[in-house]
């Protein structure tokens, strides 16, 4: 109990002397997770939006297949990424392996499925109501679509913030095309789990609080947001 204090203890001094090495970890964090997200909402919300406003045959089955892939195992997209960018793969060429790239790239297959289908449910809803407003003033679809992405923000805003949480927590796939290289490709959670591994329980346990401060704070900006749409719809 008192080396699990003493830990404790490292951890908190660690994160408010500002450490180095764990500010170096955080900061590659933020970077994979941030570029992995404008790459997904950049490809999954026009993706939602022509899903949710389209009616077409095949259009539940590409709804039941978006849901399906909120659930992708991180490990067996790690490992396809892995074999596109190995030496032998088609992409090998890019020399992208172990890199911060392939970490993004690892991030943004996993979390844009989440932000399509998500985006999906929130612009059909609202489709669904203005629909008849649309065809009655012959509203073109590119502008109907504009209009119903901004007029779904905050509830986007949450889809990409929701987005941005499945990417920070990530481990499984950064870490097999990433390689958990020092001072290269270390993020929070592939440090988590080496240091625990090494019984370097302090720094561990300094990424560990980190994460969780992140993992509050998103959850209290999605909060937030409903709150202040909420306030919006009723104003």
């Amino acid at each position: 109990m008192h080396d699990f204090g003493a830990a404790f203890g490292l951890a908190f001094g660690l994160v408010f002397a500002a450490d180095a090495d764990l500010l170096e970890i955080i900061a590659l964090s933020l970077r994979v997770s941030l570029s992995a997200l404008v790459i997904s909402c950049l490809a999954g919300l026009p993706l939602g939006a022509l899903v949710g406003m389209s009616r077409f045959r095949g259009r539940s089955a590409i709804v039941i297949f978006l849901n399906a892939l909120m659930g992708l195992p991180p490990v067996v997209v790690g490992l396809c990424v892995y074999l596109m960018l190995s030496r032998a793969g088609p992409l090998g060429w890019m020399a992208l392996l172990y890199t911060p790239g392939a970490m993004i790239i690892a991030q943004s297959i996993l979390i844009t499925p989440i932000v399509a289908a998500l985006s999906r449910q929130v612009i059909e809803d609202l489709h669904n109501e203005y629909a008849e407003q649309f065809r009655s003033l012959c509203v073109p679809a590119p502008t109907a679509a504009g209009a119903l992405l901004w007029d779904a923000r905050y509830s986007l805003l949450t889809v990409a913030l929701a987005g941005f949480g499945r990417a920070i927590a990530e481990v499984g796939a950064v870490i097999i095309v990433g390689g958990n290289i020092d001072h290269l490709t270390r993020v929070m959670t592939t440090a988590i789990a080496l240091e625990t591994s090494k019984g370097d329980l302090a720094l561990a346990l300094a990424l560990g609080i980190v994460l969780l401060v992140l993992a509050l704070g998103v959850n209290a900006a999605v909060m937030g947001l409903r709150m202040s749409a909420a306030r919006n719809a009723y104003a």
